[in-house]
């Protein structure tokens, strides 16, 4: 019992080590070369999204120059 706890201990640990059981690009090198561009494209866009959803991408309604705002 104790065999077999330490080799299921042991066969746990070496799989975890491997990395990914299931690969997220494909093993076909011109079809990894076009997922992995897509995805650095994706990853590229994400500071366009952030400024679109916190409305950063709009223009300013601020005057162009100081005003005093206080008596003269």
């Amino acid at each position: 019992m104790r065999g077999l706890l330490l080799a299921a201990i042991l066969g746990l640990s070496l799989s975890m080590s491997w990395g990914c059981a299931l690969p997220i690009y494909s093993g076909d090198q011109s079809q990894r070369t076009q997922e992995l561009i897509f995805t650095s494209e994706n990853l590229r866009l994400i500071l366009e999204e952030w400024q679109r959803i916190w409305f950063l991408d709009q223009p300013s309604h601020l005057s162009p120059y100081r005003t005093h705002g206080g008596l003269i």
